[in-house]
């Protein structure tokens, strides 16, 4: 079964020039936790989705990939 990319988080961090360590120390989460939601291996809680928008100043929403596109 092919992994579905769920999360953008990986992006977000690109665009907003940022690394995982630094969402790590932010979130003080583990940097192997940061790291596998930013591959989709793992997904983070909906409460940390919104702790993270507030970091980037970005709208949850922004975080995940929409569903929509399926087809």
């Amino acid at each position: 079964m092919n992994k579905k990319a769920i999360n953008r988080l990986k992006v977000v961090l690109a665009e907003h020039g940022k690394t995982n360590k630094w969402l790590a120390e932010k979130l003080n989460k583990n940097g192997t936790t940061v790291s596998r939601w930013c591959t989709n291996e793992v997904q983070p809680s909906l409460d940390t989705l919104l702790e993270i928008a507030n970091l980037f100043g970005i709208d949850v929403k922004e975080l995940i990939n929409s569903t929509l596109d399926e087809k």
